[in-house]
C-alpha cells in the first residue's frame, strides 16, 4: 500500500498462488479514517466494499465484468493508481528483489523493507 506521494505505508507477503485480497487484512489498518482507497479489479469485493464503509473509507474501483449492477468509479481519480505500479518499478530495481535471492518469506520481506525504507530515504532527501 503506498500513500498519494507513492511512498510505501504498508507491506504484507502473500504466496504466490493467493488472491491479491488475502492481503487486505494485514494492511487495512494502515488506512486513516475519512481516507480513500484506490484499487484495481482484484478488490472489488462486497466485503471489502463493506468493511471499507464502516471504517469511513472511500473506495475508487472498478467493477468485475462478472458484477451484474456494476458500480460507478471516477476515472480520473483512478489514474492515481499509477502511484502503486510505480512503486513496484522502484522496489524492482533492487536486484535482489528483482530477482528474489531471498528464498525463505521472512527474509524476502526484510529485504523488501528495506528496499522501502531506502525509497523513503531518497525522498526524504529530494524534499
Amino acid at each position: 500500500m503506498v500513500d498519494g506521494r507513492g511512498l510505501p505505508v504498508g507491506l504484507a507477503l502473500t504466496p504466490g498462488q493467493a488472491h491479491d485480497l488475502t492481503a487486505v487484512p494485514a494492511l487495512i489498518d494502515v488506512l486513516p479514517a475519512n481516507g480513500r482507497l484506490i484499487a484495481d479489479k482484484a478488490y472489488d469485493a462486497d466485503w471489502l466494499r463493506k468493511l471499507l464503509r464502516q471504517r469511513r473509507i472511500r473506495t475508487c474501483i472498478p467493477p468485475t465484468r462478472s458484477r451484474r449492477m456494476p458500480r460507478r468509479y471516477s476515472k480520473i481519480l483512478y489514474r492515481q493508481r499509477n502511484l502503486v505500479e510505480r512503486f513496484f518499478n522502484r522496489l524492482k530495481n533492487a536486484r535482489r528483489i528483482a530477482t528474489r535471492f531471498e528464498k525463505h518469506a521472512v527474509n524476502f520481506l526484510a529485504a523488501v523493507q528495506i528496499a522501502a525504507i531506502l525509497i523513503w530515504a531518497r525522498f526524504e532527501s529530494t524534499a
